[in-house]
This record gives C-alpha cells, structure tokens and sequence, in this order.
C-alpha cells in the first residue's frame, strides 16, 4: 500500500487525500512490481492503496486500476522474520477477506471462486504456520490463500466486519487484523439470515472440513472463533479496553462505512450496538475460546 502510495504521488503529484475515493489519478502510473512480506491484505494483487489520515486516522481507500502491481512475486521466505503477532493479525486478516468476499452483494462467480480458494488454503496452513513458524510450505500456502482473497476483493469488496473494525483501529489503535478477528464471527451469524450468504457459508464449510460436511453459517462461526483462539489474540472488547459506552459512537461510525453497503443483510447502527456488545462481553460469556492476551507471545 506504501508503495502504491508513492506511485500516486509521484506520478501525479499532491496529497494521497486527493486521491481518496475511485479512479482519480489524471495521468499513468509507473509499473509496480509487488513483492509481499506478510501474508494477509492481498495488496499485491488489488487496485487500492489503503492509506491512514495522519490527522483523522480514518483509512483512506485510494482505489485507481492504474495503481495495480503488473506482477505479484510471492516468495514464502521473505515471510519468516515475521514476529509472532504479525503472522498472527495478518492470517487473520486473508482470512476475514475471503469469508467476507464470499457474500457480499458485489460477488461474482469469479470472486466466489477466489474466496473458497482462498479460505480452504488458509484455513489448512494458519494453524500449521502459529505452531511452526518456520514451515515454509505453510507459509507459502498462507501467501497463496492471502493473495487468491486479494483477487476476491477485487471482484467482490468487502462487508460488515471490515465496517466495525475500521473504527476500533481508529480510536484505539487495535491492530486491523485483530479487529476484525473480533468482529467476524458475529458477522457471520449475522448475515446467516439471508439464504444465498447461509449457502456460501455452508460452502466454506465444506472447504474447511472437505467436502463431505455440509455445515451451517453458525458451524462457520465456530470454526473462526476457533482458527482465532490459537492466535492468542484478544478475544472480547472489554480486553481491549474499549469502553463500553462508546460503543453507541462506533455503531454509527461503523454504519457510515462504505464497506457497510455491502453487507449480504443490512445493518442498521442498531445493529452495530448489537455486535459491539456481544463482543464486548464475549470473554464473560464464555471461557471455551478464552486466551491469552495478543502481548504474550505465542508457542
């Protein structure tokens, strides 16, 4: 994203703010060869620059198909020296992408079929690169099943989780990835109400578990709560801090996202509160997931 960022810049001139929004870069862009070294946002294989306002700390999608890497060079070693948490925030992350892409109300069947891609490899090697890092074929698998969802988003965008985990990042620093790891499960329970999102979901079931299980959304919801809880990363709001009563403030900042509009099933700021408060108190209701907080380090 940095690096696209720069290419904004120097071949258009400005403030990445100018270019805040879809195509609006007047002039080319010089060739990007992209070149990962976490496997999680699937930049390398996207059309955005997602870029943080230094003042508002709101992210700015600079989207533009000019900005598109030319190639992806995706090499598993340059992924090692990765700390812990990292791997940990950016796994979940190509994960919530390819759940998300999944349903949305921009999906194609091109999308659909990058987001179960990418869900089946990442939900085999995740586990495998937290208990070895050092597993360079599981890397390689995680850097494959992140960019298969960078090409879902492309297609497809994003939703509801994305929207709730964009303010948390913003007013209390709560890594993206870890903030949409804590919002993803409600999504899904969420958006189960529709039958078409209930179906993909039965479909990442299915790839998770192969393909004789047929599973329902809220058999996907446990299924990520569980990938999750081996992260060590925080399991409820309340742990990370956040106060409970500005959850009425996030809930209408969430609703204005524009990942928000599209959701399989809309959500209402009412909604928001919803979530927020489930995952606010989601370590008092249950210690089966509970773990460790993100600062301890992993196995």
């Amino acid at each position: 994203d940095t690096a696209k960022g720069c290419n904004f810049l120097l071949t258009n001139g400005g403030k990445m703010q100018d270019y805040w929004g879809i195509g609006k870069a007047t002039r080319p862009m010089l060739p990007l060869i992209a070149v990962p070294t976490t496997a999680g946002t699937g930049s390398e294989c996207q059309s955005a620059a997602l870029i943080i306002d230094e003042a508002t700390h709101q992210k700015m999608a600079c989207l533009d198909p000019k900005a598109a890497a030319r190639i992806a060079l995706l090499d598993p070693a340059l992924t090692l020296s990765q700390p812990a948490r990292v791997t940990a925030c950016t796994g979940a992350d190509a994960i919530a992408h390819a759940v998300e892409t999944a349903v949305t109300t921009r999906r194609s069947a091109f999308s659909l079929m990058h987001s179960v891609e990418a869900f089946k490899y990442c939900v085999a090697a995740f586990p495998a690169v937290l208990a070895n890092p050092a597993n360079l074929d599981a890397r390689g698998t995680m850097l494959l099943g992140a960019a298969f969802s960078g090409i879902a988003i492309e297609n497809s965008m994003l939703g509801a989780a994305h929207a709730a985990a964009n303010p948390l990042t913003a007013h209390y620093g709560i890594v993206h990835g870890e903030a949409v790891a804590l919002m993803l499960p409600g999504v899904v329970r969420h958006n189960t109400r529709n039958p078409d999102a209930k179906c993909n979901y039965e479909m990442l079931s299915r790839a998770a578990h192969g393909n004789g299980t047929r599973d329902s959304g809220q058999g996907l919801a446990d299924i990520l709560r569980s990938l999750f809880a081996q992260t060590h990363l925080r399991a409820s709001l309340a742990e990370c801090a956040v106060p409970q009563s500005d959850i009425p403030m996030l809930a209408e900042e969430a609703a204005r996202q524009w990942t928000a509009s599209f959701n399989p099933v809309p959500m209402t700021s009412e909604d928001f509160v919803k979530l927020y408060e489930e995952v606010w108190a989601a370590q008092k209701e249950s210690s089966k997931f509970q773990q460790p907080t993100a600062r301890e380090k992993m196995p």
